[in-house]
């Protein structure tokens, strides 16, 4: 299982653009790919222009494929473009969890 953190810190005025009409328009089709087995979207309390995306994959290869695709592609491309920073993303393994 990999776990995927991506902090994406936007121009104020683009923040209700990017949850409007990039994440409610393919929320449930990122959700849906094969091997993502969750993805939820955070807010920074401090920044509110600063927000996250965590999602959950089988393995490397399913986050991989995702990345491969027009889906991303699309999806990226139009996140992107409402950037203030350059997006941080991190790939991270559990190495212990709450039984």
């Amino acid at each position: 299982m990999i776990k995927r953190i991506v902090k994406m810190t936007f121009r104020e005025e683009a923040i209700q653009t990017f949850i409007a009409e990039v994440f409610e328009q393919s929320k449930a089709r990122i959700r849906a790919f094969e091997g993502c087995q969750h993805m939820e979207l955070l807010r920074n309390k401090t920044r509110p222009n600063v927000l996250f995306t965590l999602s959950i994959w089988d393995d490397d290869s399913a986050l991989e494929a995702y990345r491969a695709s027009a889906l991303f592609a699309d999806t990226w491309t139009k996140t992107k473009a409402l950037f203030a920073e350059k997006a941080e993303a991190w790939s991270v393994e559990v190495l212990d969890e709450p039984d």
